[in-house]
């Protein structure tokens, strides 16, 4: 059913941009602030889905969570079942999928943020730690904004990674990509349009919010930069 695929989708989604949302603030402060060597293999291993066919990435998922090998087995462990071909297993490989959608609009807000601004901070006895709760992320919630709504697009728009991992078991992992795959193989033309239509609009309500981020924000720190 088109409400159970819906259901799925937006629960999905949910969840992996806003966990991906709070990952994303860690990281992208290392890649952006650490001065350690490592920063940009770091950040070239973040960025790897980019590039990686999806089939493929799948298929290293499902080989790293197998029951057989030890992260796989401790997983099975705590969930009380296998990560692949369930809900979990298919918001973990989400999460890794969409991980750079998140993190880049992020580091990308890091990297505008005025130097002299982090040194005030400093010189009034601020602590690292204060200085990014208080600072930092405040003059970023602009690109924390964009890497939620870049995550939860990209989510809904799966179908490699799903259909690899999460294997279309209706009512739990199946997608309405997915959905609409199966309609169309089933020759039922009208239930894949309305997948196809869900999946338009969710696309095109995601394409105003970033317009209207993009629009909001502007440069937000190019009145500090001078």
């Amino acid at each position: 059913m088109i409400h159970s695929a819906l259901s799925v989708t937006v629960a999905l989604s949910l969840l992996t941009a806003t966990i991906l949302s709070v990952l994303s603030l860690p990281l992208a402060a290392w890649i952006v602030f650490s001065k350690s060597s490592w920063t940009m293999l770091g950040e070239s291993v973040l960025t790897l889905t980019l590039v990686l066919p999806p089939a493929v990435l799948g298929y290293l998922i499902l080989e790293v969570f197998s029951p057989d090998r030890l992260p796989g087995s401790a997983m099975a462990h705590f969930l009380g079942h296998p990560l692949p071909f369930s809900f979990a297993g298919l918001l973990v490989a989400s999460m890794i999928y969409s991980l750079p959608f998140a993190v880049s609009p992020v580091a990308q807000s890091f990297r505008q943020i005025p130097p002299r601004r982090l040194e005030m901070a400093r010189i009034l006895g601020a602590g690292p730690f204060t200085i990014f709760r208080k600072v930092v992320i405040p003059m970023s919630l602009s690109g924390l904004a964009t890497g939620w709504v870049l995550g939860f697009a990209h989510t809904v728009g799966e179908f490699g990674v799903v259909m690899m991992v999460g294997g279309n078991i209706p009512g739990e992992t199946r997608t309405l990509s997915l959905k609409a795959y199966d309609d169309l193989l089933s020759m039922q033309p009208n239930g894949a349009r309305e997948s196809v239509l869900l999946l338009l609009l969710f696309s095109f309500i995601s394409l105003i919010a970033l317009n209207f981020l993009r629009g909001k924000g502007g440069s937000p720190h190019g009145s500090e930069a001078a």
